[in-house]
């Protein structure tokens, strides 16, 4: 965990700015047990289809996402959560710009 973060009231958007034409990560924790990482997408940016060992909880904190997962689209938007279960194919892309929170449980 970063240190400066522990113990501080923080608004969770200004962990992590925009950047044109990338994404972009901030890992907030990371245990044996899981992590918690920031990323801001700049619209039309995403990550290609891929799969993990393990569920992951997406959480839609600024703008509008389409999460797919086994090939199902979903809307996504400022206050929406979907949780995309292991071994599933999943892709992620940006309507608009969109920032989410991803927590991965590993055990």
């Amino acid at each position: 965990m970063t240190e400066e973060l522990k113990s501080v009231v923080i608004n969770v958007e200004d962990l992590l700015d925009y950047q044109e034409g990338a994404v972009v990560s901030r890992e907030i924790i990371r245990k044996e047990t899981g992590t918690v990482t920031i990323f801001a997408f700049d619209q039309g940016e995403g990550l290609s289809e891929h799969s993990a060992p393990f569920d992951a909880m997406v959480q839609v904190i600024d703008g509008k996402a389409e999460i797919t997962i086994s090939g199902t689209k979903h809307q996504l938007e400022r206050g929406d959560m979907i949780i995309m279960p292991a071994n599933e194919p999943h892709a992620l892309h940006a309507v608009e710009r969109y920032k989410m929170i991803l927590t991965m449980i590993k055990s």
